[in-house]
């Protein structure tokens, strides 16, 4: 789906950490200091680069607890490079997103009417995904998505804020 939307594809993500094998080095790896662009990423920065240059849009608020873990720290460090492609990415603090009665689970939108809800276990191990087809999910999904991008604040606003 994620090369196949016709205008925006939104992602919600409520994790502290997501357990991917490969994250492991490059997280080791920028913890020791290492601020080189992670090869693994590549390929996500050109897929938005392409689909931004294309007029589609990709739009994802992170929830993450302040102060933030080590893996929330990476992961502001990596949206760097993924904004710079074209990725619209804000950052909601739990609280906030609780006062906002965000939901709980990771999800996709993809155009506003796909709605793709992603599974996770106890560890943080991707499982895989659900395609909701329910209309009223995918209204409340919608919802949940424009009160966390009206809470949340922009990647570079926030990096500031936490001094990264």
């Amino acid at each position: 789906m994620l090369n196949s939307f016709e205008h925006t594809a939104f992602r919600l993500e409520v994790r502290d950490r997501y357990n991917e094998p490969e994250e492991s080095e490059p997280l080791a790896r920028y913890m020791a200091g290492d601020r080189a662009q992670p090869a693994w990423l590549g390929e996500w920065v050109d897929l938005v680069r392409d689909a931004t240059a294309t007029g589609h849009r990709f739009a994802r608020v992170r929830v993450v607890t302040v102060p933030l873990t080590d893996y929330s720290r990476f992961g502001l460090w990596c949206s760097e490079f993924t904004t710079r492609a074209g990725e619209d990415i804000r950052y909601l603090p739990r609280d906030q997103a609780d006062a906002a009665d965000v939901p709980d689970h990771d999800y996709w939108l993809f155009d506003s009417s796909t709605l793709v809800r992603m599974n996770f276990d106890n560890e943080d191990r991707f499982l895989g995904t659900e395609l909701i087809r329910d209309p009223a999910e995918i209204v409340q999904h919608n919802y949940w998505r424009d009160a966390a991008w009206h809470e949340a604040v922009r990647r570079d606003d926030f990096a500031g804020q936490q001094h990264l």
